[in-house]
Order: C-alpha cells, then sequence, then structure tokens
C-alpha cells in the first residue's frame, strides 16, 4: 500500500487490522508513505509501486484529493479513474487507487462514542456539539465539513497533539461496516472483491 502520509497509513494499519469489520479474510499488508505526499502520490505513484508487482499479489494507493495539486482541473473520481488506468498497465486488476475527498481526515468521523473513546473526550457535550458552537459545519452525515481543522480542534481542546497514533486508535474503534464515506465505502468493496471470506 502506498500513502501519503503517516496519518493516513496509521488510519488505514487501524482498519486493515480488524478484517472481520472490513468483512474480508485476515490479511498481510506493507504500508509506506510516499516522500512527496498528495502530489507525489498522484504524479509518481503508480511508477513507485509498479516496482513490487512481482512481490505482492496486491496494491493499493491512497491519497486526498485536498492537496494533491488537481482539485481545479478535475473531480476526485475523474483523478481515481486516470491513477487506476496508470496502475493497471502493470498490475492489471490487482491494484486500485483511492482519492480521498477531500482527505483521510474524514474517516476519522464515526460515532460519539467512538470519537469520545479515542480521543478522551472529558466535556459534558459530544465533540460534534462542541464544534458546531465554535462554529464548524457539518454535511447531513453528520461529519464536518472541514475534518482537519475540526480534528485540530478537538486535539487543542484536549490538549493533545495531533499525532498519526490517533488516527489508528479512532479507526480500531469506529465502525467499518457502518462509514458513510464513499471513498471508504470503494476501499472496503475493493478488499471484499480481492479478499472474501
Amino acid at each position: 500500500v502506498l500513502v501519503a502520509d503517516k496519518n493516513m497509513q496509521f488510519a488505514l494499519q487501524g482498519a486493515l487490522g480488524r478484517p472481520q469489520s472490513l468483512g474480508t479474510r485476515p490479511l498481510t499488508w506493507e504500508i509506506r508513505p510516499h516522500m512527496g505526499r498528495d502530489g507525489g502520490v498522484r504524479t509518481s505513484g503508480a511508477d513507485v509501486l509498479a516496482c513490487d508487482a512481482g512481490r505482492f499479489s496486491h496494491a493499493l494507493m491512497l491519497l486526498d484529493f485536498h492537496g494533491c495539486g488537481h482539485e481545479e482541473r478535475e473531480t476526485s473520481l475523474t483523478l481515481e479513474e486516470k491513477l487506476d488506468d496508470q496502475l493497471q498497465l502493470v498490475w492489471g486488476a490487482r491494484a486500485k487507487s483511492i482519492v480521498i475527498a477531500p482527505e483521510v481526515d474524514i474517516w476519522l468521523w464515526g460515532t460519539d462514542s467512538a470519537l469520545h473513546e479515542a480521543l478522551h473526550w472529558s466535556a459534558e457535550e459530544s465533540i460534534r456539539d462542541w464544534l458546531r458552537h465554535r462554529g464548524f459545519k457539518f454535511d447531513a452525515a453528520g461529519k464536518p465539513l472541514q475534518p482537519k481543522e475540526a480534528m485540530e480542534a478537538v486535539c487543542r481542546a484536549q490538549k493533545r497533539p495531533r499525532s498519526s497514533a490517533i488516527y489508528e486508535r479512532i479507526t480500531r474503534r469506529v465502525s467499518l461496516q457502518h462509514c458513510t464515506d464513499q471513498t471508504f465505502q470503494r476501499l472496503r468493496a475493493q478488499l471484499l472483491g480481492w479478499f472474501a471470506p
């Protein structure tokens, strides 16, 4: 798995470590962050993964749409299709790209109980209510429109640094079967297609 940064790496580790929640058989994997972050994955990720086509049965390539350098040129889905085409030149159907819109932080916003536990939230009001009182807006699924900034605000309130370990701690607790994020649903569907029980 080639990812854009350590936050994405740790979020994915937390999810992949829960095969029953994903609905897959147990998996083994190797995750590497790209030195060039989101833009680097976009421009050279398929070439980087091509070198490993003989070592692994499958490959995933993940990047955030926000910050990849193509937000003004195309949609996240059209970029994902282009990257899939690049991967398929070497891997065929054994590889998939996932362009996360807007960014991986959106995957962290599951149930309040999972967030409260993972972040050791101690305030009486819920995290989402606390954020609403500070001007954050939410979509119909209850996810903040600015997921990274919302997580940063919560971490500051808890006097905790926003570290990659938080991403793994949350993805080890949130529901993976009920996640409403379309990019996560595409990732889960691909894993189920490759690694059904």
